[in-house]
């Protein structure tokens, strides 16, 4: 499998058509663990209109996979890219079982983010996270986001506009990099 970086253990590439039953099978087993908070696409139809979405201008998508196994341990995709002056997007993610609790996800969403933040060229992330869903406001600050607000009514999800919180992270000045950003492979492009 040729991934777009890794760290070693978990790989970053980008979904294809070919990934559709295994993301889906992923999907429909991870249900309960995304309720509230998201709905993964669970049927074809779902995942057709997901590919779509990610190969238009302004929004990128990414499966993170273990290498051992190249299976899909989540996904992450980035929304709302604007380049110029603001060189940011949207980050949104989800970790699928078995993997969830593993490392998975934060190695890579780490990864992601590296690669946002050199081959897309952003310099800042946002993500946009309900209160209540502490699994993703924990990895969100151990991947070094900073909490800048609160907006409510903010995104209509599961049948009801929903209270979030923004996070954000930006790229570290060159001087700074150590440490900020994932230490990662690249492997492709």
């Amino acid at each position: 499998m040729r991934y777009l970086r890794t760290d070693g253990r978990v790989g970053i590439r980008r979904p294809r058509p070919a990934d559709e039953a295994e993301f889906i099978a992923a999907a429909r087993r991870s249900r309960d663990l995304h309720h509230p908070w998201l709905s993964a696409p669970d049927d074809p139809e779902r995942y057709a209109a997901y590919l779509r979405k990610i190969r238009r201008r302004g929004d990128a998508g990414y499966l993170f996979c273990d290498v051992a196994t190249g299976e899909i341990a989540g996904y992450a995709n980035i929304s709302g890219i604007v380049l110029g002056a603001l060189r940011g997007g949207y980050l949104g993610y989800a970790a699928f079982l078995p993997y969830a609790g593993t490392g998975h996800a934060s190695a890579g969403i780490r990864l992601v983010i590296a690669h946002a933040f050199t081959a897309l060229g952003l310099h800042r992330l946002e993500a946009n996270i309900q209160p209540g869903n502490e699994p993703s406001r924990r990895l969100a600050r151990r991947l070094g986001f900073r909490l800048e607000g609160f907006s409510p009514d903010y995104l209509f999800i599961d049948g009801a506009w929903r209270d979030h919180e923004r996070w954000a992270i930006t790229a570290p000045e060159p001087s700074q990099a150590q440490g900020r950003t994932p230490t990662a492979t690249r492997t492709g492009g």
